[in-house]
């Protein structure tokens, strides 16, 4: 494998005011939508040898504008679900938990039905997608969200997935995961495309 692209969605109302989104699908704003066409002169020419793209219409969205044809959808690359903290902002989380953070204490639980991610299943996702990469070879392109991405580069760097914490993660920004000497590293990170 020569190295791994990662493109996070652009911005959406809930990204831009703060709210945990993992699973509600929450449209890219207009805004989002310039960060998505930025990424187009990253992608544009190159042969991939893999595509992946979250279920979630922001990340495919962003991967249509960015002119990446047909991504296969990937359910391993939805982002952390949240449980009950879905659509909550940390400040409004630490009103009745001080000083909570989410990759020391984790999400509360939702309903039966959605009781949310522990940091280690989201780690074991991200196993999943990097172990299909590899075996792709070549060059690879995600495009998904800020915690998942965090969890991947974690993983990629053999750390705990709640080292994802070391990664902060703007949208409409593309990172590059890669190899030097043969050992997994970051070559760039957290990389806007312009000012948009």
């Amino acid at each position: 494998m020569d190295e791994m692209l990662l493109l996070r969605h652009g911005e959406t109302e809930w990204s831009r005011t703060g709210q945990h989104t993992g699973r509600t699908d929450v449209p890219l704003t207009a805004r989002g939508e310039e960060q998505a066409r930025a990424l187009a002169p990253l992608v544009k020419g190159v042969a991939f040898d893999l595509v992946l793209t979250s279920p979630a219409e922001r990340a495919r969205r962003t991967a249509e504008l960015a002119g990446i044809p047909d991504p296969e959808v990937d359910a391993d690359l939805w982002e952390w679900d949240y449980g009950g903290y879905e659509g909550v902002t940390t400040p409004d989380i630490r009103r009745t938990r001080p000083g909570w953070y989410l990759w020391r204490d984790g999400v509360t639980p939702g309903d039966e039905q959605h009781p949310g991610e522990s940091a280690a299943q989201v780690g074991a996702r991200a196993d999943r997608v990097i172990a299909r990469a590899r075996a792709a070879g070549g060059r690879v392109v995600l495009v998904a969200h800020g915690h998942l991405l965090r969890v991947v580069a974690a993983r990629w760097l053999r750390l705990a997935p709640v080292d994802g914490r070391l990664f902060k993660l703007e949208t409409g920004t593309y990172s590059r995961l890669g190899f030097e000497h043969g050992e997994p590293v970051i070559l760039t990170w957290n990389a806007p495309v312009n000012d948009s």
